[in-house]
């Protein structure tokens, strides 16, 4: 059994290992997960992203973190908060984000991860601020952030996403710790 940094009622969270990463391609690879991102992930691109989750979470203490289903120990996915650094007029920032896949869709998994998620921000690390950004056509990840008790705060020309129309256009959502 895995050592969970924290849990929710149905899930765990922790840092990465070796073994989600063949698990994490095929989650990557399936083009309803990935329907509001520019491509489809690669092995390497799926290794980078995983070994810089890990190298996030050693130097802060957090990232996107692995997401296991309690009962069965079956990773599913990522939670979690992360360090955004490309040029807006709002970052650098922490924003939480979720990839889950398909199969466990429609079971409020990212709801309850990412409030728990939200609560280990502001309660244990002691962010003040978490943002989340999603293409203003993603209304699946609005409708979560809602659900967060999030607060829209405008939408952007996303800068990473500019050879892309019908995803540059992205929502930006804000929850302040004396809010939470």
């Amino acid at each position: 059994m895995e050592k969970y940094l924290f849990t929710s009622e149905r899930l765990g969270f922790r840092n990465w290992i070796e073994a989600d990463k063949p698990k994490m391609l095929l989650i990557n690879s399936d083009p309803k997960v990935m329907e509001f991102f520019p491509n489809i992930p690669s092995k390497e691109q799926t290794t980078e992203f995983v070994d810089k989750m890990k190298n996030q979470f050693s130097k802060n203490g957090f990232c996107y973190f692995a997401v296991d289903i309690l009962e069965t120990n079956e990773f599913i996915g990522f939670i979690g908060i992360s360090e955004q650094n490309f040029k807006a007029d709002f970052t650098p920032c922490v924003d939480i984000g979720w990839r889950l896949a398909q199969k466990e869709w429609g079971k409020g998994y990212a709801t309850e991860g990412a409030k728990k998620c939200l609560d280990f921000a502001f309660n244990t690390i002691e962010l003040e601020t978490i943002k989340s950004i999603c293409p203003i056509i993603n209304d699946k990840s609005e409708r979560v952030m809602e659900k967060l008790g999030m607060k829209k705060k405008n939408t952007f020309k996303h800068p990473l996403l500019k050879e892309y129309k019908e995803l540059e256009v992205c929502v930006l959502y804000e929850k302040e710790k004396n809010h939470s």
